[in-house]
């Protein structure tokens, strides 16, 4: 998945696609590649790294026409390499596609059995050969496209076309993709920066929507082949807003995108009907001889890290060690090889996390690295990986990568109690089964977003503030006060709640807003004594509960209420409104939202 355009009308397709691919670099890939229809065949060019790559291979053969399709690929599945860049053909009909097939193993054995041959490692090549197949049995392009979309499983935007039929087809489910309208020619795009420079007139694609681009015009379809109308909407964006999707930061556009980020990162991995989950291409160590984990990491993913000890630790009740990775190896930390050593970072090319897992690779320790960045040194180096699949962060302060990293490591949870034999698979489909809702409560807080900027107006002005939080949210608070630390340069320090009493209640007067996340879960009581606390010193009290009905909710300066979940998803729900304060605070100030002073986005450097 990365970047999808798509052309058809008057003009020379190939010179247009390749200039939309460049508008799609900020995004990250590590691939691309273009085909183009000109009178009943199909000229495909794919190249392993840059667009520059590719525009000299393009620049060698015969790309005229005025039909064209075109990729950037961040991987998914298989590595990054021509074989495995887009478009895929299969027949006569060629593909790019966005997003993951759940189900494309028995789609390819289903295919393979009926004498298709893959040539790739990717989900995507089971689409042309779907379709081939439809299109075998009779079925028109357009039918044939319908029929195989109905078989998918998972998220997909999708540019088809086929050397019979001077024609595009595109769709989308649960992966962006929308339609520019030009003056006797149309455009498909993953996101608006690529085509923005040539319409400003955009369909927005909802989930099933199919788009049939003919000599005629474009018709829209459902799944179920019944005609839909979507209304075309004029935008003013400029170039820098629209690789913001139109927001007016990267980082607000990032908290934005979480759920589909968390969608993205359970999709293949997750069978509730099964019971279980499901890393491709992970081989973990013989899981009965580990005896302890490490969870290693920095900053952000730091925090991460000690949501999953809190996981494992009370699920599996395996014990976990967390450890801040700049100080790992200066205490030469006791390493055993029935140990396991899990190292948690956004990009993968952290320095001191990689020392981290030099360390452990030295003392004969299973290193497990979560990541965002396909060929990263953790990717490569470390004896498993698991990516998240949050899609490239631009943002230097990190949103998204902290809320895939703790789906991933929630996953590997359940994951290692099945093959511990430590949780049964009902079990474990009722927690698949809440963490699929995730994303959708996600979004809801997103849509109460208005709230959340009133209260940072509220508070901008303060110099000063506390985060409180107990058990399995105290992470999430410490998350919040970093933050806002990182992008509104305002002082900001998080204690578990309990501590408050042992020094920071010193701090508290009535120019002092105290945020305290407390759930009604078993700290709930605990947490509203720790507000009472507060209150009675004057203390300005920001509340985010999942409780309407918090006995402290009428007497707190300000309270915001999160959707439910299970206590060991809470924090996923519960960082989100920290995100949204820290940056709408950030935003009034007038910082430097996406480039905070004296940051980088990637540490390399010890």
């Amino acid at each position: 998945m990365c970047g999808i355009v798509g052309y058809k009308g008057k003009n020379d397709a190939c010179g247009i696609l390749i200039d939309a691919l460049k508008r799609l670099e900020y995004r990250g890939y590590d691939s691309a590649g273009i085909a183009v229809w000109n009178q009943g065949r199909i000229e495909i060019a794919r190249k392993k790294g840059k667009v520059d790559e590719l525009r000299k291979v393009v620049a060698d053969g015969d790309f005229s026409g005025r039909t064209g399709i075109a990729h950037t690929r961040w991987a998914t599945h298989g590595t990054p390499s021509e074989r495995n860049a887009h478009p895929h053909k299969a027949g006569d009909v060629v593909v790019v596609h966005n997003g993951i097939i759940e189900n494309y193993i028995e789609l390819k054995e289903r295919l393979r059995k009926e004498g298709h041959k893959f040539l790739s490692d990717t989900d995507t090549e089971v689409i042309p050969h779907l379709i081939t197949s439809y299109i075998g049995k009779g079925r028109d392009f357009a039918e044939a496209v319908r029929l195989s979309l109905k078989e998918l499983r998972g998220s997909y935007a999708l540019g088809i076309i086929r050397e019979k039929d001077n024609t595009l087809i595109a769709a989308r489910k649960e992966s962006p993709l929308i339609v520019g309208v030009g003056n006797g020619e149309y455009f498909i795009a993953s996101d608006a920066p690529a085509i923005i420079n040539r319409t400003k007139r955009f369909i927005f694609l909802e989930d099933d929507d199919i788009v049939i681009f003919e000599d005629g015009g474009m018709r829209l379809i459902d799944l179920e082949g019944k005609p839909v109308k979507r209304e075309i909407r004029q935008v003013q964006w400029s170039d820098a807003m629209a690789e913001k999707g139109g927001f007016k930061h990267f980082m607000l556009k990032e908290i934005f995108e979480q759920p589909r980020a968390v969608s993205e990162t359970l999709i293949g991995r997750v069978k509730e009907e099964r019971g279980q989950v499901d890393f491709e291409e992970l081989r973990l160590p013989d899981l009965t001889k580990i005896k302890k984990i490490w969870m290693v990491a920095c900053g952000t993913s730091y925090h991460a890290c000690l949501i999953g000890k809190h996981l494992f630790e009370s699920l599996l009740r395996i014990p976990v060690e967390t450890d801040i990775a700049s100080e790992f190896r200066y205490r030469e930390p006791i390493l055993k090889k029935d140990e396991m050593l899990v190292l948690v970072s956004q990009s993968g090319e952290t320095a001191d996390t990689i020392a981290a897992m030099k360390e452990g690779k030295k003392r004969g320790v299973y290193t497990l690295s979560v990541c965002n960045v396909l060929g990263s040194t953790l990717a490569r180096d470390a004896d498993g990986v698991i990516f998240t699949h949050a899609g490239p962060e631009i943002g230097v302060a990190s949103t998204k990568a902290f809320t895939t990293q703790i789906s991933v490591l929630f996953l590997l949870m359940l994951h290692m109690g099945k093959g511990l034999g430590k949780m049964a698979g009902e079990e474990i489909s009722r927690y698949i089964k809440e963490i699929k809702q995730i994303p959708r409560k996600v979004q809801s807080i997103l849509d109460a977003a208005a709230s959340i900027e009133e209260m940072a107006r509220r508070y901008m002005s303060c110099k000063d503030f506390l985060y409180l939080a107990r058990g399995i949210n105290y992470p999430s608070a410490l998350e919040g006060a970093l933050k806002l630390k990182e992008i509104s340069y305002i002082h900001a320090e998080a204690y578990a709640a309990g501590e408050m009493k042992h020094g920071p209640i010193a701090l508290i007067d009535e120019n002092m807003p105290v945020v305290v996340v407390s759930p009604n879960d078993h700290t709930y009581k605990k947490t509203c004594g720790n507000v009472e606390e507060v209150i009675s010193r004057r203390g300005r009290v920001i509340l985010f509960t999942d409780d309407e009905r918090h006995e402290m909710a009428d007497r707190v300066e300000s309270c915001f209420v999160l959707p439910r979940t299970i206590y060991g998803l809470q924090p996923i729900l519960s960082v989100v409104p920290l995100q949204l304060l820290a940056y709408h605070i950030a935003n009034f100030l007038g910082t430097d939202v996406d480039q905070p002073r004296n940051l980088a986005k990637s540490v390399t450097v010890e």
